[in-house]
């Protein structure tokens, strides 16, 4: 179905028909850094992104593009649970790229625990939450994104060396942090695992509090809810120590990378042709140390 309405947004959005085909002409290379192998991709349509103005003023000035009165006449919208409403983002980052936005005009704020319900409709696809100081470029209305979770190489890693035994108990839940599982990554996250059943999932009203309150409560959180395929629920949250790092600019010496939650999931999107080709491990590294928290801040 997922398949379909996306063939039939493209078939009618000029828009998108560009900026999808244009990722067949996407340039992308690796930078392994420790267990967590990176991917970069010179994605020119995603500048719209990365060079949003996110401060107070500027989006008081600009309309909201989410809201459905402002939303071009081709983005049809499927609902996908109580509230929400899937549509095809027409920035794409992966051929398969949702957007899932609150269909009431409010702040990106806490963590909404429908995205459980939305990774249960979206079989195989990762559901993620940029926080509103955590790489968001419309923080004044909630929304997710949705992509296909073997696009996602944290989610990969996660499910690798966070694993439960085959004779899990009823509401069993595991938690762990990146350095509790001995990961050599540049930026600390928490991995929780949770079996999909009445009890465990009572469990959900605690989760702020067990990924870290603080961090959700001033929007600097990116999560990430997905159903791996043995049907356990799948929560990882990274937390963030900055919406962008110092090397973000336009000036020379700078370089137009503000990471969202899929470049804190292994794919760094450089817009620029002049930043994806002189990128370096080490810049690689200092973006993600600045934005991210280290291993003792979780």
């Amino acid at each position: 179905m997922m398949l379909d309405f996306i063939d039939s947004q493209i078939n009618v959005w000029p828009l998108a028909r560009t900026n999808y085909q244009a990722l067949g002409r996407t340039e992308r290379r690796c930078l392994p850094l420790g267990d967590l192998n990176v991917g970069i991709q010179h994605n020119p349509a995603r500048m719209v992104s990365t060079a949003a103005k996110t401060d107070s003023r500027s989006i008081a000035e600009r309309p909201c593009f989410l809201c459905k009165h402002n939303r071009p006449a081709e983005q049809a919208p499927l609902e996908i649970a109580d509230g929400w409403e899937l549509l095809l983002n027409p920035y794409p980052i992966f051929p398969t790229h949702f957007t899932i936005a609150s269909k009431e005009h409010r702040p990106q704020a806490g963590f909404p625990l429908d995205m459980v319900e939305m990774a249960e409709k979206l079989p195989g696809h990762t559901v993620f939450f940029n926080g509103s100081r955590a790489g968001a470029s419309c923080p004044d209305h909630m929304h997710c994104q949705a992509v296909k979770t073997h696009e996602l190489p944290l989610m990969r890693l996660a499910e690798e060396r966070h694993r439960v035994s085959s004779n899990r108990e009823a509401g069993e839940w595991r938690v762990a942090t990146s350095a509790g599982l001995g990961l050599d990554v540049p930026f600390a996250f928490k991995s929780i695992i949770i079996t999909p059943d009445a009890e465990g999932m009572l469990l959900l009203a605690d989760i702020e509090n067990i990924i870290g309150r603080r961090y959700v409560d001033e929007g600097r959180l990116n999560a990430f809810v997905w159903i791996d395929s043995g049907r356990m629920l799948r929560i990882v949250a990274v937390p963030r120590r900055a919406h962008r790092p110092s090397c973000y600019g336009t000036e020379e010496g700078k370089m137009m990378i503000s990471p969202g939650c899929i470049d804190m999931a292994g794919v760094v999107i450089a817009p620029r042709k002049e930043d994806y080709d002189s990128l370096t491990e080490t810049d690689l590294r200092r973006i993600y140390s600045e934005c991210g928290e280290t291993s003792g801040s979780t």
